[in-house]
């Protein structure tokens, strides 16, 4: 019995970079499947509507869908129905519907 505690304590303990490559793993797993697309995503959003422009069909973050009549810094009045008009925030603007001629997935 003595002969197996003497064995026990001769061996040397991992180095303690070693303790935390797991961790560093699952961040590393982390950011490449949550973070890095949600950033993409929110840049692709941010330049879509960046780029809008009167005449615009769009798509608000709460479902009304129109066309845009007029586009501000931070605003956007869109035109829902004949002569109804809304004010919204550029950032709720969830989509741009693409004109009819065009795939949706082109």
């Amino acid at each position: 019995m003595l002969n197996f505690l003497s064995t026990a304590a001769g061996a040397e303990a991992a180095p303690a970079w070693m303790q935390f490559l797991p961790l560093v793993a699952m961040g590393l797993i982390f950011w490449f499947l949550i973070i890095r697309p949600q950033m993409k995503r929110q840049k692709e959003h941010q330049e879509k509507v960046s780029s809008m422009k009167k005449g615009d069909k769009v798509v608000t973050a709460g479902g009304l869908i129109g066309k845009i009549v007029k586009v501000d810094d931070d605003y956007a009045d869109i035109e829902i129905a004949q002569g109804v008009r809304v004010k919204a925030v550029k950032n709720t603007i969830g989509d741009i519907i693409p004109p009819a001629g065009q795939a949706a997935n082109d």
